[in-house]
């Protein structure tokens, strides 16, 4: 599967043969293909779905993500996510409403490419049933994008003379080194617990990214391509003191597809209901690209997660089998207000 990391390395050779600014205007094109993604997908919910926001145990989460990856055949790309949310009831019923906040940044290549994204979400969470916790979700996500690169470490064809490279030379090339674009999607989610134990629960879920398709290109008026996102998610109890937690996405972007899944257990140690940390082991797949082991640890109300990618990849060979590393930490908790979550027996969660 040809994703964004295999591109960028498979540019990266194209540009040791024909020059930098061959590799340029492919990079360029590339970044109207293919979005950020993270192997722990499941630490930046609003990347995947907006209607995923508020689908946790509490009244806010705050989530961070840091990826470094491809550090064993060039430049290091760093991706990072930081998103906020707060989950609080509307009307006498059990609907809900999560605003949020997602950031997003991105740091590739030795031209260092820059993207930020600054993208608002809110999403309604309507009850489907008095006695069940079963709820559907619309959520709407949309703000600025804006990227850059530095100029002065642009290297291209002209300013190659008769005798190798030359700085002085002018690079010969007609772009601006930054703009900015207003970037939009949508998303639906269904969750519901599974029986009549509350802990066991999932979610199904699909969203429609770059809907408004906009303009994202240093040199022509390209626009960006839609994603489509399929989500989905199972929680399940194994006694008091253990469960397994699965997800996956499959996404869709123009000619690329991208198939992800895999699997934690869980162990609590202390109380099972208010237990003094549980520790996740587990793994998953990024299909033909990389295998992925997780360990992560919750300490509540934090919790802090690693993982690695091992690539098998057509690439593992420049790679060394060296893809990826990530690190996340996270924060859900409860606020000591009348409209808090604590004490509701229904209410969206996973």
């Amino acid at each position: 599967m040809l994703n964004r990391q295999n591109t960028y390395v498979l540019f990266f050779l194209v540009a040791l043969k024909y020059g930098f600014s061959t590799f340029f205007v492919l990079l360029s094109s590339q970044s109207i293909a293919q979005d950020l993604h993270f192997s722990q997908f499941y630490e930046a919910p609003l990347v995947r779905n907006p209607a995923l926001a508020g689908l946790f145990k509490g009244d806010v989460r705050a989530q961070v993500v840091y990826r470094n990856q491809w550090g064993s055949v060039t430049t290091p790309y760093q991706t990072g996510s930081l998103n906020g949310e707060y989950k609080f009831a509307i009307g006498r019923g059990n609907d809900f409403v999560t605003t949020g906040l997602q950031v997003l940044w991105d740091r590739a290549g030795s031209v260092a490419l820059n993207t930020t994204h600054l993208k608002p979400v809110v999403n309604y969470h309507k009850s489907m049933n008095a006695d069940k916790n079963r709820y559907v979700s619309i959520g709407f996500i949309g703000g600025l994008v804006s990227r850059s690169l530095d100029r002065s470490k642009v290297t291209t064809n002209n300013q190659y003379d008769g005798f190798g490279y030359n700085g002085s030379l002018p690079d010969g090339e007609y772009f601006a080194s930054n703009y900015s674009y207003f970037d939009a999607g949508v998303g639906m989610s269904y969750n519901s617990s599974l029986g009549d134990n509350d802990e066991n629960n999932y979610f199904i879920g699909l969203a429609y990214h770059h809907f408004n398709r906009p303009v994202n290109s240093f040199y022509r008026s390209l626009q960006h391509m839609p994603r489509w996102v399929a989500s989905g998610g199972i929680k399940t109890t194994m006694g008091d003191f253990a469960y397994l937690t699965f997800n996956a996405d499959f996404s869709m972007q123009g000619p690329f597809k991208e198939l992800i899944g895999g699997a934690m257990y869980s162990r609590k140690f202390g109380d099972f209901e208010t237990p003094d940390y549980i520790v996740h082991l587990g793994g998953y797949l990024r299909w033909e690209d990389a295998i992925i082991p997780v360990v992560k640890l919750d300490y509540h109300p934090f919790s802090i997660g690693f993982s690695y990618d091992m690539n098998i990849s057509q690439l593992r060979t420049s790679s060394q089998g060296r893809g990826g590393f990530e690190i996340s930490l996270s924060y859900i908790g409860f606020l000591n207000t009348n409209g808090s979550t604590k004490d509701v027996l229904r209410c969206p969660r996973f």
